[in-house]
């Protein structure tokens, strides 16, 4: 494992973090077994994976990854999220207490709001988690889905450490002015779905393979039955560019997911890839990624596989919904 330090902080994170979503189960994850998740989660310390990723909006997520890790908290850096509905000055500090309830634990290494509330003043919700950081209940502030605009309202109010957006070989909306804005600010962008749920470990044939529950993002049709936008997606452009990532993988000799991990992982300004993993097995399939070094060549070949289909979700970071939530 390689080791990187969230941007201003001597917060040590490995570059391959376990993103716990899948820990909660329900209509999106199906069944999960809460000690084969905790059983997880012993794998990927012992893999040396430090760095963890969940929300008070995932379940059961935080419940069990706190069970997963009593009697280790020191060897783990723990990152959860504020819903967007808890952000004012009087209902943020509750939620934080209940994540650290939930966690098991003191402290949260970062505390990141899940999504903008155009609703709630940034400056109340900057103050709110500035005293939280003061009493040393977290400590470092991130976001997650924050576009620009979102950025340069936080930024005038408080300092914060890292953005987690999506970010993948099908989803590089954030290329466009995201990215370069974290990195001028020195944001680390922590990347949810780098094998865009799935699909780029070459699992799905086609379209109607992928389950309802992921089926839902704007890369497929609107048709589809858990959608909430209402564009025709990308498909046809999707699957195409998998036929053609698999060829680069089959040529390098390595496995389509090691691949596109690697390339995201050799982007600028990233700080750690959040990789879901649902049983101690699926944890070891991901590691290799991380000590594979991509040549300029292979690099700029996948990206420009996928470029017809980061033309085809234009400016739109948001990958659900076709009036993006974030600005």
């Amino acid at each position: 494992m390689k080791y990187t330090k969230l941007p201003g902080t001597d917060i040590d994170v490995s570059v391959i973090a376990l993103g716990c979503w899948p820990f909660s189960g329900g209509d999106v994850w199906g069944e999960q077994d809460d000690d084969v998740s905790v059983a997880t989660v012993h794998a990927a310390l012992d893999a040396g994976i430090t760095f963890f990723d969940t929300a008070e909006g995932y379940g059961k997520s935080e419940r069990v990854l706190g069970q997963g890790l009593k009697g280790r908290r020191q060897d783990a850096v723990i990152a959860t999220k504020v819903g967007g509905g808890h952000l004012s000055s009087d209902d943020l500090p509750k939620a934080c207490e209940q994540s650290l309830k939930s966690l098991q634990t003191d402290y949260i290494d970062l505390y990141q709001i899940h999504w903008p509330n155009h609703n709630i003043p940034i400056a109340e919700t900057a103050s709110a988690l500035q005293r939280l950081r003061d009493q040393g209940k977290i400590r470092a502030i991130g976001v997650c889905n924050f576009a620009c605009g979102d950025l340069r309202d936080l930024l005038a109010v408080a300092d914060i450490v890292t953005n987690q957006l999506s970010y993948s070989l099908l989803w590089r909306v954030i290329e466009r002015e995201i990215q370069p804005m974290c990195l001028e600010n020195n944001i680390g962008l922590i990347c949810y779905s780098p094998l865009m749920q799935g699909l780029l470990t070459g699992r799905y044939a086609s379209a109607d393979d992928v389950p309802e529950g992921l089926a839902r993002t704007r890369l497929f049709s609107a048709d589809r039955s858990m959608s909430r936008h209402s564009e025709e997606g990308c498909e046809a452009e999707v699957f195409d560019a998998l036929k053609k990532i698999r060829d680069v993988a089959d040529e390098a000799g390595v496995a389509m997911a090691e691949l596109a991990l690697a390339w995201a992982l050799q982007q600028p300004g990233i700080t750690s890839l959040l990789v879901g993993a649902r049983n101690p097995d699926e944890v070891q399939w991901n590691l290799p990624s991380v000590d594979l070094a991509l040549s300029e060549d292979i690099l700029q070949r996948l990206s420009e596989i996928t470029e017809g289909v980061k033309d085809k979700l234009g400016n739109n970071p948001d990958m659900w919904m076709s009036k993006s939530r974030m600005r």
